[in-house]
């Protein structure tokens, strides 16, 4: 299962890991945060480039540079429109093949493999589970 913790802080908003990791958040308009739509991007960014990146390894073509731009425009204020991954790459010197197989790695590792693409996607169902009464010793 995976699972974070979100919680308001002094300081603004963080996101938490079992393993220690955590992101500050906030709503945009202060500096060194991230917002909530970013993450998401992120999410999505980095699932997809952590599993592009063994796997074209993994077929003998490791890439000199891999990178990517995820970028999405609000098409009303709560909603996102397409999503685009753009990759920068560069592939190694004399590597005919690794255009081809880093190509059809990426496509299928945003069409199959990546579980952020998937939810997505697929729209997965979002349960809320509300205290009954809240308490403010909680």
């Amino acid at each position: 299962m995976a699972q974070v913790r979100v919680e308001r802080t002094d300081d603004g908003y963080v996101a938490r890991n079992d393993r220690g990791a955590e992101v500050a958040m906030g709503s945009g308009d202060e500096q060194g945060v991230f917002t909530p739509v970013e993450l998401l991007l992120a999410a999505l960014g980095g699932c997809n480039i952590v599993t592009v990146e063994p796997l074209t390894a993994q077929r003998g073509h490791r890439l000199v540079r891999l990178a990517m731009t995820v970028q999405a425009e609000k098409v009303e204020p709560t909603l996102l429109g397409p999503i685009t991954i753009t990759y920068d790459v560069e592939l190694p010197e004399g590597d005919e093949k690794a255009a081809e197989v880093f190509r059809a790695v990426a496509h299928r590792v945003e069409e199959k493999y990546c579980t952020v693409s998937r939810a997505l996607r697929e729209k997965t169902e979002i349960l809320l589970e509300l205290p009954e009464r809240p308490d403010a010793s909680e």
